[in-house]
């Protein structure tokens, strides 16, 4: 991924500080993507004491998660303090069960940074994270404090999106003019490398395309901002699109008209890994000194 479209982290913070009013009327991709990871946890055993939700936005997800492992402690983080705002107002009005769960008096909201978490070294039991990792621009120094809060055993559950990811918009806005106008994701190959290289046992990956459809482009921008997703690549136009290109950008657009409506395609990636138990064995080399080896246990079958 070129420095053009690397993420700029204080545009993400602002702009998903503005979405936070907006953000549920819109975010229908993002509880979909939600409701499949959880299915997922169907067929892996493990009963965590303490989750963190890293990026849990409105805390959609961070609700399945209470309603799943009720006996746990679910920590939401968000970058967007207004985020967590919103899901707290969400818990205070939810339904009976969502009520019950929410428990106020607890520390279990954190306002901060996935690349700096404020937590102990092997202090939960498994991190979840609902499509956030796209925004990180380089993964390993997150997946390291990721694996560095997970305890010995822990699972990191995720998803994020691939660079085929609104294909259809970024080849509209192609030779507009200089600028990126459209985010850039990491594929998954490179991120299950990542993994490997922070460490992470037994990583599984799969993608899956999943596609929404608009009557026209702009109702296509109009989502993405609602969500806060809109673009935040560092090569992007600092000043308002002319009338002209935006014309441009909607007859380009319109060559993927089917049926009537414009799909807006998602490469949506999912992994999960674990962060093992890690032994140290001692044996003595050629020469006659004592070598320490780290050797990763393998995590139980999922």
């Amino acid at each position: 991924m070129s420095e053009a479209f690397y993420t700029d982290k204080a545009r993400v913070r602002a702009s998903f500080e503005k979405a936070a009013a907006s953000y549920d009327s819109a975010a229908v991709l993002q509880r979909e993507v939600s409701d499949r990871m959880a299915e997922r946890l169907d067929y892996i055993k493990h009963q965590p004491a303490v989750i963190l939700d890293a990026g849990a936005g409105t805390g959609y997800g961070a609700a399945e998660l209470r309603r799943r492992y009720p006996q746990a402690r679910v920590i939401e983080l968000d970058l967007a303090h207004a985020m967590l705002l919103a899901s707290r107002e969400r818990g205070r009005a939810g339904d009976g069960l969502l009520k019950k769960l929410f428990k106020p008096s607890l520390p279990w909201q954190i306002n901060a940074d996935i690349e700096k978490l404020p937590l102990a070294d092997a202090s939960v039991d498994m991190i979840w994270s609902n499509l956030t990792i796209q925004w990180i621009n380089v993964p390993d120094k997150m997946f390291a404090e990721l694996r560095r809060v997970l305890k010995p055993d822990g699972m990191l559950m995720f998803s994020t999106l691939g660079p085929d990811t609104l294909s259809e918009l970024r080849a509209a806005f192609a030779g507009v003019d200089g600028a990126t106008h459209v985010n850039q994701f990491i594929d998954m190959h490179d991120i299950g490398d990542a993994l490997m290289r922070a460490g992470f046992a037994e990583p599984v990956m799969d993608m899956e395309k999943i596609a929404l459809t608009y009557d026209d482009a702009r109702a296509v921008m109009r989502d993405l901002k609602a969500i806060g997703a809109h673009n935040a690549t560092a090569g992007r136009g600092r000043g308002l699109m002319g009338k002209q290109a935006w014309r441009k950008v909607e007859e380009a657009y319109e060559r993927y008209r089917r049926d009537g409506k414009l799909p807006a395609s998602y490469e949506v990636v999912y992994g999960h890994a674990w962060k093992g138990t890690e032994k140290k064995l001692a044996k003595i080399s050629d020469d006659g000194r004592q070598v320490i080896e780290f050797v990763k246990k393998a995590p139980r079958a999922d």
